[in-house]
């Protein structure tokens, strides 16, 4: 397999470790990773000064030369498919979708095609410089499948690297809008009994619990207060929907991102997402609250409402501070005006 060849001096005063020196030190143009650089000298594919070094604690000294060998990345097993993406941002290194209702994210064993991921390989096309070696987009988070609105994924191994740090510290700005049945208020005395549940100032609702697999549905996540994966939802009342409010537009942020975060906690709380069909269940809404039409939208809705409304990150590459906003798809937007709201 061909390999294009890096080469260049470790600067002054170099961190101990050779694999912290060649991250400070590699060119910014390489787009390579410490990650990608860490296995690279696994590989044997790194010289100082003309000898291979496979030890990443190898002290180098500055004004070493450095030779990497980089081999050009594969193509990826997952095949390209003609499907349309809704482009919010593209650039050298990332893209920024508004992913549709109904698209699954990343390949599976019963989800082979029709992907995110397919059409993000069709789309780049050569842009895409490769990722651990690979040319596949970087899938540094997810939404489900029924749940519509903004993603980003990295086309280069750099930017792969520095999206997954701002991810794994809870950095990054993900808002989400949700309509949920009830309306979460701090007014409500019942929500104050229920644990892991509280209110900050402004009426945000803050639910705090650990999240892991049902115990027997492994297709739910189920919550706990002494094992899993530490979670934090907070949400606040956009408009209340109904007379007397029987719904509410929410907009949710997350501290941390699990799967199904939002949808399981809002339903521990009682205020299960309008549509979920995992957790939410079947409620029957009252027509003198919000009307036949308001009632027939409900039962009518078959995903659960919410959507990924707002992505904010720096970018791993410029170091800019990038935000990103999809509105409501039309279902959503449907059933908020159906429920009497003001879209």
């Amino acid at each position: 397999m061909s390999a294009t060849i890096v080469q260049f001096s470790i600067a002054d005063n170099p961190p101990p470790r050779l694999d912290k020196a060649l991250a400070r030190d590699v060119p910014e143009g390489a787009s390579l990773s410490r990650s990608r650089l860490a296995k690279l000298i696994a590989d044997g594919a790194v010289k100082v000064d003309g000898v291979v070094v496979v030890d990443p604690r190898f002290r180098v000294a500055e004004d070493a030369e450095i030779t990497v060998a980089v081999e050009v990345a594969e193509e990826s097993h997952i095949g390209a498919e003609d499907i349309p993406l809704d482009v919010v941002y593209e650039d050298d290194d990332l893209i920024v979708v508004n992913k549709p209702v109904g698209m699954v994210v990343h390949p599976a064993p019963g989800t082979p095609g029709g992907t995110l991921v397919n059409a993000l390989i069709h789309h780049c096309g050569e842009t895409l410089s490769g990722v651990g070696g690979m040319k596949r987009p970087g899938i540094v988070h997810r939404i489900d499948k029924e749940t519509s609105g903004l993603l980003v994924a990295a086309k280069s191994d750099r930017a792969h690297h520095g999206l997954a740090k701002q991810f794994a510290d809870h950095s990054v700005e993900r808002r989400y809008l949700a309509i949920c049945y009830g309306e979460p208020s701090s007014n409500d005395p019942r929500l104050r009994g229920i644990k892991g549940a509280s209110f900050e100032a402004s009426n945000i609702l803050r639910v705090q619990t650990f999240l892991g697999r049902h115990k027997t549905d492994r297709q739910r996540q189920a919550v706990s207060f002494d094992v899993g994966r530490h979670a934090v939802t907070r949400a606040r009342i956009v408009q209340s929907l109904g007379t007397p409010a029987v719904a509410a537009l929410l907009e949710c942020w997350l501290e941390t991102g699990r799967t199904h975060q939002i949808r399981v906690h809002m339903a521990h709380c009682g205020h299960s997402l309008i549509g979920d069909p995992v957790y939410g269940g079947r409620r029957k809404l009252s027509p003198k609250a919000v009307g036949q039409a308001g009632v027939d939208a409900v039962a009518r809705f078959r995903r659960q409402a919410l959507h990924a409304a707002t992505l904010g990150f720096v970018h791993p590459v410029t170091k800019e501070e990038m935000e990103f906003e999809a509105p409501m798809p039309d279902d959503m937007t449907g059933l908020l005006r159906a429920l009497g709201g003001q879209v």
